[in-house]
């Protein structure tokens, strides 16, 4: 008696969640009518029709981030590296992502592998280190290209690892090492060129300077001689012409004084005085004296004196 009212209960509260569907917000479901696709879901409350209509997938529009497995890759020079990476894509058109490709999150994994091997090949050892961000762009370029079929939009791809085998890897860090070690050598070189630089400038100035000095002083030395030559000469001038005027002035006062009453004896004693004293000295200064042949006639040679004075006087 009440099994078929609750039996149409059920029916109703399951009519009821089959036809009210509500989608979260960044996501898309699309719904199949009769096994077509007819119609993707916005987030919100939607209406289906039960039992014909049918969500066939559920998408999420948010910015996903893909673990890309580590592989083996081969470079250019033939030395096999480890790599691994993560993708992060987004859902663009959830119609193409769910009829495009069977499996669009299998698809974009093995193409970035594909892709990611290719580019390594053509690269050297040395430069798929060197050139990471060319890498990735590369890999972003093919996989948005091959992507926009599927439905999903590639935004980024970044390397995580690159490791190469132990053998190359220790290579690797021995060249490292001499590198380090090579441009310490360098700096230190350059320190003691530049500390050799330094001490020749310091000697070049202090010789520059010590010469400069020597020449400074020679120059106020030739300064000081050449002034101390002026005035020995100007002194031996101012001497010469001293006595040239006391010579003048003891002249012009005997001339004076010849004329004067007595003056004649007073010059006949003076040179007799001088000639007694002249021979006296002659006498004390040497073994030889030379004598005239006449030395008692000292009044003839005063008179002789006197008449050169008064011939002296009268002209």
């Amino acid at each position: 008696m009440y099994a078929f009212p609750i039996a149409l209960f059920l029916l109703v509260v399951v009519f009821i969640a089959k036809t009210f569907k509500i989608v979260p917000q960044q996501n898309a479901w699309v719904v199949e009518r009769l096994g077509r696709f007819h119609a993707v879901l916005q987030p919100g409350l939607n209406i289906v029709i039960p039992f014909i209509d049918r969500i066939a997938y559920k998408h999420s529009l948010k910015e996903v981030p893909l673990d890309v497995p580590s592989q083996i890759c081969i470079t250019r020079d033939n030395t096999q590296l480890q790599v691994d990476g993560i993708l992060y894509f987004q859902v663009m058109n959830p119609e193409q992502a769910s009829y495009g490709t069977s499996d669009y999150l299998l698809a974009i994994t093995q193409l970035a592998q594909t892709t990611l091997r290719s580019v390594i090949g053509k690269l050297e050892l040395d430069k798929t280190f060197e050139e990471r961000d060319d890498i990735n762009r590369a890999v972003v370029s093919a996989l948005d290209e091959a992507a926009t079929s599927w439905g999903v939009k590639v935004l980024r791809y970044e390397i995580k690892d690159l490791t190469p085998p132990k053998e190359i890897l220790h290579s690797m860090q021995q060249q490292i090492t001499a590198e380090r070690e090579k441009r310490a050598r360098i700096a230190q070189s350059e320190g003691v060129r530049q500390e050799q630089i330094n001490l020749a400038n310091g000697q070049r100035e202090a010789a520059i300077q010590r010469s400069q000095g020597d020449m400074q002083a020679a120059i106020n030395e030739s300064e000081g001689e050449k002034q101390a030559a002026i005035n020995r000469a100007t002194g031996e001038a101012e001497a010469i012409r001293l006595i040239a005027t006391a010579n003048a002035e003891a002249i012009a006062r005997i001339a004076a004084a010849i004329g004067h009453d007595g003056g004649i004896e007073a010059v006949n004693l003076k040179v007799a005085e001088q000639y007694v004293a002249a021979f006296a000295n002659l006498a004390k200064e040497g073994n030889t004296v030379l004598l005239p042949q006449n030395v008692g006639d000292v009044a003839g040679l005063v008179a002789t004196a006197m008449n050169v004075v008064k011939s002296a006087k009268t002209g």
